[in-house]
């Protein structure tokens, strides 16, 4: 008898990864076949449900009880030089351990990429989520393995805290993990540099202007910012939208405005596009606006501050900013070179508050490779490997802060901690046709700043489409 229940045993596991790999198979072909391998009617079908069949629940890839062994996985990635290397010495750590080899494709098109990968049922066993939307759709849709199942949960929230667990699971089920996340109120700049252009640190939004029209007033340019990013270009202003509307509406009315509680173009909305104005159309603010600003890679703006001579003495954009510098400019130095402050208060009621980001990297196959790779990606281990490198900081609260390179990223991670407030920016969370307008008008805005209002109520239109659906 035990013989004859390993033999079915392993025909349903057969059946079932075969399902995962042809998901096409008939509801009629697979109720029939699991039945012959001994199960009732009922049982059968629940096991089709669990597969995501036909009538069934929306959730992701089933977890195998034996999964496939592989020595190699191939992972579709959105990061490039410095954060690409951080990556690969991940993945070397992990082969070094595991021996299984993980071949990496990194493109900026991210999204296009796996849609076409994924309509034609070929994913990449690895993917990192090119938005929250784009993974929480991929996660109702069963296309994603639901980590959960053989994660240890309560390490898991032992060592993340609820909000980075529930921004990882969709439907109260974990299907991602975090290698990483970013703090966005990071303005950096070289600090002798900066003082020497008669420049301040400064605490307000007031003195953010008044430093800036100092430095443009001597005849140099205060601001670096480039917004293109392939696909994805845009973005980064969104950024700045998303870090002046935190700070002076603060989180209540920012979540208002992430679930449509308040169209975009509400006043408040527009105010925050209009202070963000003040920067990109200031006299003298950044050299050759608005084109140079829509044709310079945002990676290639940050080092505008740190030439000899500096070509512009501020930019604003994530703590991943840190990994761009040093790979570019390898002798300077943390805190003498190159620092940050904090992006500064605009109402004080809401001081604290933190715009930040977060990588979600999934697994889009079941087998033993991709659930290894899941673990290690999910440990502070591996964590540490880039937090060491520079350019990137853990949420994972076993990862120690004296692991960090330098004051700086230390600092950064302290923000991060004690902030009194966290969210990701508006564009990472609303839904992806939505994120798709917010990127294209935002450079229609840079371009044109006399089309606010008509940019405004043509992202609407799309909200109003995506949020209904």
């Amino acid at each position: 008898m035990a013989i004859f229940d390993r033999r079915h045993r392993q025909e349903l596991d057969n059946l079932v990864e075969e399902y995962e790999r042809q998901p096409s198979i008939p509801r009629r072909e697979f109720l029939q076949r699991a039945m012959a391998a001994g199960m009732s009617v009922s049982a059968a079908s629940a096991l089709l449900a669990a597969c995501g069949g036909p009538g069934g629940s929306t959730g992701g890839v089933t977890a195998s009880s034996t999964p496939a062994k592989v020595t190699s996985l191939d992972a579709l990635v959105e990061y490039g030089d410095g954060e690409l290397e951080s990556f690969k010495a991940q993945i070397a750590a992990f082969t070094n351990k595991t021996k299984i080899s993980v071949n990496v494709e990194s493109t900026r098109d991210l999204l296009a990429v796996l849609n076409t990968r994924v309509r034609g049922n070929n994913p990449p066993d690895i993917c990192g989520m090119p938005s929250l939307s784009e993974f929480q759709n991929l996660a109702k849709q069963g296309k994603l393995v639901q980590l959960d199942k053989y994660f240890d949960m309560g390490q898991i929230q032992q060592n993340y805290a609820k909000a980075w667990v529930d921004l990882a699971s969709v439907n109260g089920h974990l299907y991602a993990v975090l290698p990483k996340a970013n703090n966005k109120n990071t303005v950096w700049y070289n600090p002798t540099q900066f003082q020497a252009a008669g420049g301040t640190v400064p605490q307000t939004w007031n003195d953010l202007i008044s430093v800036s029209d100092k430095i443009a007033n001597s005849g140099k340019y205060p601001w670096a910012l480039g917004v293109e990013s392939g696909a994805s270009s845009g973005w980064p202003a969104t950024d700045w939208i998303a870090l002046i509307y935190m700070g002076k509406y603060g989180p209540d009315m920012y979540n208002q405005w992430v679930q449509h509680k308040i169209p975009w173009t509400h006043a408040s909305i527009k105010d925050a596009f209009q202070m963000f104005g003040q920067i990109f159309q200031g006299k003298h603010y950044i050299n050759g606006a608005p084109q140079s600003i829509l044709a310079t890679n945002f990676q290639d703006s940050t080092y505008q501050p740190f030439t000899t001579p500096p070509k512009a003495y501020m930019i604003c954009l994530g703590d991943f900013t840190a990994g761009f510098i040093t790979g570019q400019f390898k002798n300077l130095k943390a805190g003498t070179d190159f620092n940050f402050f904090p992006f500064p208060t605009i109402n004080d009621q809401y001081k604290g508050g933190i715009i930040g980001g977060a990588d979600i990297m999934v697994a889009m196959k079941d087998n033993d490779g991709t659930r290894q790779f899941m673990q290690f990606m999910a440990s502070a281990e591996a964590q540490t490997i880039w937090v060491k490198r520079g350019g990137a900081t853990s949420v994972n609260k076993a990862v120690n802060l004296s692991d960090y390179p330098d004051p700086v990223s230390k600092q950064s991670a302290q923000m991060l901690t004690n902030a009194t407030a966290a969210t990701l920016s508006v564009g990472d969370l609303v839904p992806s046709s939505l994120q798709t307008a917010y990127w294209k008008n935002i450079l229609t805005y840079i371009q044109d700043p006399k089309q606010l209002d008509s940019v405004l109520s043509t992202i609407e239109s799309t909200a109003q489409t995506a949020y209904q659906s």
